[in-house]
């Protein structure tokens, strides 16, 4: 019983072999999760400028309801007070355009 007591006590901590599969676990599990995280960040991305068009569409139909004519530039949306400045553009960078009233996703500006 003595001897029992006495191993019981030396008993610390981890050995170098269970901190080892404990790391490696850790990152097989950091190895699946972070490609789908990005994934699921570019269809974030993707679904936040689809809003973004609807609401300059939005919009538009509010400054033809207001001035009788529709916009030409996004800027004329901006400077009209129909959209912030952050809304001309979105979350990825792309510019928005209006061609014949409707708004469409342009290039990506370099930041």
């Amino acid at each position: 019983m003595r001897k029992l007591m006495c191993w019981i006590k030396q008993e610390k901590g981890f050995t170098l072999i269970e901190m080892m599969i404990a790391i490696m676990i850790i990152s097989v599990l950091l190895l699946i999760a972070v490609p789908s995280l990005t994934k699921n960040n570019d269809v974030v991305e993707a679904k936040s400028c689809e809003a973004t068009v609807k609401v300059a569409q939005t919009q538009v139909a509010a400054f033809k309801a207001d001035t009788g004519a529709l916009p030409t530039t996004i800027d004329e949306l901006v400077s009209g007070g129909y959209l912030d400045t952050d809304e001309a553009k979105c979350p990825g960078g792309e510019t928005l355009t209006i061609s014949e009233g409707k708004v469409t996703v342009g290039t990506t500006t370099t930041p």
